[in-house]
């Protein structure tokens, strides 16, 4: 099992239990206001929970911080941009084959951070994720500022980076065809429950 939430629950979302496998996507929904975002950021232990999350058989707990966040990169809605360029918030840049992937020419790494449209924003914050090779990725809400043919590309995208890569990513996202188009792993959040689909069995009751 690549990725495990026992119990997990944040003062703002309720007792979460799920596995998952390396090569698939699970993909997150429910009203807003439910907690998904912050579902999110305890899986990527940037926000006090309870319960127990285990990457490959080991506790969160038992790592570093920044030991877990290379290995579960998490890109929240709202991407943190801190430099004047875009460049200088890649470690590694990203390969001309994943900024083809997603429409974005190579001269926009050196652009500056302001000139740039939200739906680059987010397309160059799951590159910047992607390029330091994480086990699991957390992405809340990662194409909400996209186009349709952009947002495909970038389901397209991150479903070869889990499979080609042998891991795995949590996804929110309020599209059903979105959802249909990650894969059958999906999970409903409400703010008191947590409820699979029919057929789908994602956690245990």
């Amino acid at each position: 099992m690549l990725l495990e939430a026992r119990q997990v629950a944040t003062a703002h979302s309720p007792p979460v239990n799920f596995t998952l496998t390396a090569g698939t996507v699970l993909s997150i929904f429910g009203a807003s206001g439910s907690g998904k975002s912050q579902l999110l950021r305890a899986l990527a232990d940037v926000s006090p929970h309870t319960g127990e999350v285990l990457l490959e058989g080991v506790a969160q707990t038992a790592m570093r911080p920044e030991q877990w966040r290379r290995r579960v990169g998490y890109v929240p809605a709202e991407s943190g941009w801190w430099a004047d360029t875009v460049v200088a918030h890649f470690t590694n840049k990203p390969s001309q084959s994943w900024l083809d992937a997603l429409s974005l020419p190579a001269d926009l790494l050196a652009a500056p951070v302001e000139r740039l449209s939200s739906g680059e924003r987010q397309r160059l914050a799951v590159l910047r994720a992607l390029t330091v090779n994480p086990r699991v990725l957390l992405l809340d809400e990662p194409t909400a500022n996209l186009d349709d043919h952009n947002a495909r590309a970038m389901a397209q995208l991150v479903l070869s980076y889990v499979r080609e890569h042998n891991a795995a990513a949590v996804w929110v996202s309020h599209s059903l065809e979105e959802r249909l188009r990650l894969g059958e792993n999906s999970l409903e959040i409400h703010a008191s429950a947590i409820i699979p689909p029919p057929g789908n069995q994602p956690h245990e009751p």
